[in-house]
């Protein structure tokens, strides 16, 4: 399952191999300064936009990038477990990242 984490000055959503096969890309870096909100939803499907480059099997698994008109999100989410919905500052990569199951510790490092 990927996982959240801080990494410097750095906030990383780490794949697995198999994660990275699906997402049709790697481990996503961003800088953690470029954070602007975290907060946590348990319908992670309700905050989906866009059309999904990846593997997506309806509240199964969502794996990959969202492309919107705005720009796109990275998602990693799994079932209709808790996740975090982690908004980037204008002219980051993302716009947003979405990671299911995080760390609780490294949700209130980046919250806070």
């Amino acid at each position: 399952m990927a996982t959240l984490k801080i990494e410097g000055e750095d906030v990383v959503v780490a794949l697995t191999a198999l994660e990275q096969v699906g997402a049709l890309m790697g481990s996503v870096r961003v800088p953690r300064a470029s954070v602007t909100s975290v907060r946590m939803t348990d319908d992670p499907y309700r905050e989906l936009r866009g059309l999904r480059v990846g593997t997506g099997l309806p509240y199964v698994i969502v794996l990959g990038r969202m492309i919107f008109s705005a720009g796109q999100d990275f998602v990693a989410i799994y079932r209709t477990r808790p996740t975090a919905v982690i908004d980037l500052a204008p002219g980051s990569q993302f716009a947003r990242l979405l990671v299911s199951s995080p760390d609780p510790a490294v949700v209130a490092a980046l919250a806070g």
